[in-house]
């Protein structure tokens, strides 16, 4: 069905046919009773299709008056169109327009393999899985939001996932959205950029999403417009009792830069942290992947299990890696099925390396114990964000490359990402200035300075 012009300028073409038509016709009593309340409904390539108020009227107007019409239809239009004469029972009703509606995180997935099951709980993670737990059996009524926090490779996607998949295989019904706020941040620019056309993205929200999983909320900080539109929808979701859990490497409080307004709605559910886990908690951790890759455990001695496990239990993720060398030298490299200590330590001698490299002092060393130390993150002390405790933070690393290491002004600057000779001056200088007089600046500088030197 196609529309030639708008409907005003569609009803002024025919009423100009109908004068021409009166005109031509002569007859005040034809024209009343069969053309005056005519009207075009429609065309369809050369054809215009003409309401007319009785079946005997279209008869009559196609048998003996539509040379007539068609002649000043062409005179009032300049084009030669046919004339078709149908009632208002036989229009052909134009179906409403769809509304069209923006794809909004279409690459969004949850991985079955992170679910309840193969979780292995411990007193470093125990309070988070059994909040987990209770979300994915209760969504919306008990914990809401749920915030889980910690360092990185501790297990708080695997529980964030874990929600999700519980969720959707128990209340099918229920629409779970998991992404990370990276992909918030993405989606979001795609966004204003005009990319997206149709619903809003505040709107696919209130529309589309029952429960809503967000990892590392930390990626928010300092992207004002960004966080203004998580706003929005936290809020909306929230006052719908929609179920919300984020993650976070640091409790919220800690997340210098991130909207005010955000923190107290993060704080205002249930936050709970994850730690490393501990010596038992990390045999059992890898024992459980063991099996799940269809290995038998008895084919690795105890010494094994335990040597793994002190030396690389500082994250759940440094246990994979080593596990995951240690199969990979076994198989490929000096294939043996029983696993004794010396092999062991001779698969992962180069994971031992690395760590023994990183102990040394260095740059990023003193970047990584500067920002646990003030509860930052690496980057955003070798970011660009220029809030005071970020900033006080960056001078103190600037000061320590300076003092410990010697490092050169352009080599620290380089670093701590670009930054400039003179900013690094500067900022080795508000330190040695600071140092005279302020008794914490004082602390600070010897409390790390210990650190550093273990």
């Amino acid at each position: 069905m196609e529309r030639v012009g708008t409907v005003s300028e569609i009803a002024s073409l025919w009423a100009r046919v109908l004068e021409k038509a009166k005109l031509m016709l002569n007859d005040q009593n034809v024209y009343e009773a069969f053309f005056a309340s005519s009207y075009i409904d429609h065309f369809e390539g050369g054809t215009a299709f003409v309401v007319v108020n009785s079946g005997l009227a279209a008869n009559l107007l196609d048998a003996k008056y539509k040379n007539l019409l068609e002649q000043a239809m062409l005179e009032a239009s300049g084009t030669n169109f046919e004339l078709r004469f149908i009632t208002e029972d036989e229009v052909k009703e134009e179906p409403a327009p769809q509304e069209k509606k923006a794809v909004f995180f279409k690459d969004a997935v949850l991985n079955p393999n992170f679910n309840f099951q193969n979780f292995v709980v411990g007193p470093s993670n125990r309070e988070a899985y059994q909040a987990s737990l209770m979300v994915a059996r209760s969504p919306g009524k008990l914990y809401n939001p749920l915030l889980i926090y910690g360092g990185s490779g501790l297990g708080k996607t695997h529980l964030l996932q874990a929600i999700g998949n519980s969720l959707r295989g128990s209340f099918s019904n229920l629409r779970v959205l998991y992404i990370t706020a990276a992909d918030f941040v993405d989606e979001y620019v795609n966004y204003v950029r005009g990319q997206k056309d149709g619903e809003s993205l505040s709107s696919f929200f209130k529309n589309s999403i029952d429960v809503f999983l967000v990892d590392d909320i930390q990626f928010l900080v300092g992207k004002s417009g960004t966080m203004e539109m998580f706003f929005v929808i936290f809020s909306a979701l929230y006052a719908q009792g929609k179920q919300i859990v984020i993650t976070s490497d640091q409790h919220p409080n800690q997340l210098d830069g991130l909207d005010e307004r955000l923190k107290t709605r993060f704080i205002a559910g249930l936050t709970l942290d994850v730690k490393a886990p501990d010596l038992l908690t990390s045999e059992e951790i890898l024992r459980s992947r063991i099996a799940a890759d269809g290995l038998d455990v008895n084919d690795f001695e105890p010494e094994v299990i335990t040597f793994l496990a002190k030396r690389f239990s500082s994250s759940i993720r440094e246990l994979e890696e080593a596990l995951n060398r240690l199969l990979f030298y076994t198989i490929n490299i000096k294939p043996s099925k029983h696993i004794d200590l010396a092999l062991a330590s001779e698969a992962i001698q180069g994971l031992i390396q690395v760590q023994e490299d990183e102990s040394k002092l260095s740059d990023s060393k003193i970047i990584s114990t500067v920002a646990d130390y003030y509860s930052l993150t690496p980057s955003q002390i070798t970011g660009k964000i220029r809030t005071s405790q970020i900033a006080m933070a960056r001078h103190i690393a600037m000061y320590l490359m300076r003092s410990l290491l010697d490092d050169p002004f352009q080599k620290i600057g380089k670093a701590l990402g670009g930054k400039d000779h003179a900013t690094v001056m500067n900022g080795v200088q508000k330190v040695e200035k600071a140092l005279k007089s302020d008794p914490e600046m004082q602390a600070a500088i010897r409390e790390l300075t210990a650190k550093l030197k273990k």
